[in-house]
């Protein structure tokens, strides 16, 4: 039997008795219920990409420079490059490396050391190609490892879309906190340039005795808060300009930032929310908990072969000569063949405790799973509820700003007339002021939600395998 054969033979033995040792996932039941107890439509949902979402050109800049430029995603990308360049260490294990070596020695040795009393020089060359320490993978050992690495480059994939998700919907949340901080800002101003004048002309009125004391310290108190409001939305604009800076990675040109009031700002398209259970496949977090999941049943695959024997290959064929001239003479050729088994029998316990650590470590996976679905459920259940319940607060606020209007718009002419003191007027002024207010701040909460939502139910995340390559 040559080496051929031999090494034939025994790779034959090895794909014929090789078993599987680590667990198959079974099905998980759902930890959540099956429908929302949102009233929202729950059709099928369909997977739109960020570009369809965020229709808006200026903000769909942003989010290009942002992908590009951004720091975490940055190194969540390298991670995935970490990641596949362990796994493709791990998967080369199931397969032989062939060697080529060649070597030479000369030495001479003194009289006394000789077997001929004289001094002499040996001489040794050779030329091989030969298997270095291949494992036979008969307990799926090997396997188990590059299954394990294989899964953990899917998952570091999947979080790496995840966190594209989660960053796509922050900066629209930034992008929209920005419009709504300098719609508030421009309310804050023309309310404050209203309220001078009126303290212009009360002052007047007041050096001629013709408005009281605590008309003109009331006006002055209006005057006083708006410009502590245009102070502090200028402040906040400040703030949101370097929140959008950081998240796109590089400083944000002034064309880029919103100017339409947020009535105009972004016209989002309905989502389609779909089952709890769509959510296994639209959201990228859930498929990452899922194959960290499988790469702990590899691992107790992994622990379990440790308690069988192993059995290393080593084998090389090739040239020898004494003499370098001589090295391809016929009669030269030599090869050798070194099977190893490993019996592991005594180790103080050290590969049941690499075990039961597996299988702590598979449950905790299993358990991390389950929550990620609990954890998506809620959130997509929260912002179905603050979506329906700020629709309703929106019309609402519209009424009462429409309402406040009416009541200053009467209140002034009113004061006009003689009929009421300035003092209702500046009342009903402030109200209305703060009617405004809250319809800004409840049209962003509202945008909000849809942004929000988006994310929730997977952000647009396509379903596909994540690539391998090699």
């Amino acid at each position: 039997m040559n080496l051929k054969t031999l090494g034939l033979n025994a790779l034959t033995l090895a794909v014929l008795t090789g078993c599987q040792l680590a667990p198959e996932q079974q099905e998980i039941a759902l930890p959540v219920p099956d429908a929302y107890a949102s009233g929202a439509e729950q059709t099928q949902a369909t997977q739109l990409n960020w570009q369809q979402f965020f229709n808006d050109e200026k903000l769909q800049a942003l989010i290009a420079q942002s992908l590009e430029h951004n720091k975490d995603l940055q190194i969540a990308a390298l991670n995935v490059q970490r990641v596949r360049g362990l796994y493709q260490i791990e998967d080369s294990a199931l397969f032989p490396s062939l060697d080529i070596n060649g070597s030479g020695s000369r030495q001479r040795l003194p009289g006394d050391l000789s077997s001929t009393g004289e001094p002499r020089i040996n001489s040794q060359y050779s030329a091989t190609v030969g298997i270095t320490s291949y494992e036979l993978d008969i307990w799926g050992k090997v396997r188990n490892q590059s299954a394990q690495a294989l899964q953990t480059l899917y998952s570091t994939q999947l979080s790496q879309y995840s966190m594209q998700v989660s960053l796509i919907a922050e900066l629209a949340n930034a992008w929209l906190n920005y419009a709504t901080d300098q719609q508030l800002l421009a309310l804050a101003e023309e309310t404050l340039t209203s309220q001078q004048s009126s303290l212009s002309l009360t002052q007047q009125s007041f050096d001629l005795g013709a408005a009281s004391a605590i008309t003109l310290e009331q006006l002055k108190s209006t005057v006083a808060t708006a410009k502590v409001d245009i102070a502090k939305y200028k402040r906040l604009l400040k703030r949101d300009k370097n929140a959008l800076d950081l998240l796109v990675g590089n400083s944000v040109a002034s064309d880029l930032l919103p100017n339409a009031s947020l009535n105009h700002l972004l016209d989002l398209p309905e989502v389609p929310v779909g089952l709890p259970s769509d959510l296994l496949t639209q959201r990228p977090d859930i498929k990452a908990a899922e194959h960290q999941l499988l790469a702990a049943n590899a691992n107790i695959g992994i622990a379990r072969a440790a308690f069988y024997p192993s059995i290393s290959l080593t084998a090389n064929a090739g040239t020898a000569s004494s003499d370098l001239s001589g090295l391809f003479d016929g009669g030269s050729g030599t090869w050798s063949f070194v099977p190893t088994i490993n019996l592991p029998i005594f180790n103080m316990g050290r590969n049941q405790a690499n075990l039961d650590v597996a299988k702590a470590a598979q449950q905790i996976a299993l358990t991390t799973y389950q929550q990620k679905i609990q954890q998506a459920f809620r959130e997509v259940a929260d912002v179905l509820a603050d979506r329906e319940g700020y629709n309703a607060q929106l019309s609402a606020l519209e009424q009462l700003v429409q309402s406040r209007q009416a009541t200053f718009d009467i209140s002034q002419a009113r004061y006009d007339k003689g009929a009421d003191s300035y003092l209702q007027v500046l009342d009903s002024q402030r109200t209305w002021y703060s009617a405004q207010q809250q319809l800004i701040t409840g049209k962003q909460a509202l945008l909000a939600s849809k942004i929000n939502l988006y994310k929730a139910v997977g952000g647009g995340w396509q379903v596909t395998s994540p690539a391998v390559q090699d």
